[in-house]
């Protein structure tokens, strides 16, 4: 609650008249989260003449840039790293006594520092 309120312009004991306790701001946050990410896909399929490449293009760009403060080399890479974990581990690529959970940890930690340092680009 002392992290959200000054974003807001307002001090944590004031969310309470706003918000029973912590799991409830959790969820407004979440639902905020669903409905800012409708309305996204509904602009992007709306008039357009392929509605399924639309949308799989809004979600691509807001789960990606969502989740890496806008920093669409990092998205890249997380994208690359989460679809190429995934594939090995699918077909069987590690062996039998792989910690693959450890193995996602170190992955995700050494995409984290980037998102707090590195700006956003448009490159290819």
């Amino acid at each position: 609650m002392r992290r959200v309120a000054p974003s807001l312009g307002i001090r944590a004991p004031s969310l309470y008249k706003h918000l029973s306790d912590k799991d409830a701001l959790e969820a407004a946050i979440i639902s905020t989260g669903f409905e800012d990410q409708a309305a996204r896909f509904e602009a992007a399929t709306e008039n357009c003449q392929d509605p399924l490449d639309a949308l799989a293009r809004a979600y691509r760009e807001f789960a990606g840039q969502q989740a890496t403060g806008e920093n669409l080399d990092l998205a890249r890479a997380a994208w690359a790293f989460a679809y190429g974990m995934t594939t090995l581990e699918l077909n069987g690529r590690f062996p039998p006594d792989a910690d693959l959970d450890a193995a996602w940890r170190h992955g995700i930690d050494a995409l984290r520092p980037a998102a707090s340092t590195a700006g956003s680009t448009d490159g290819p």
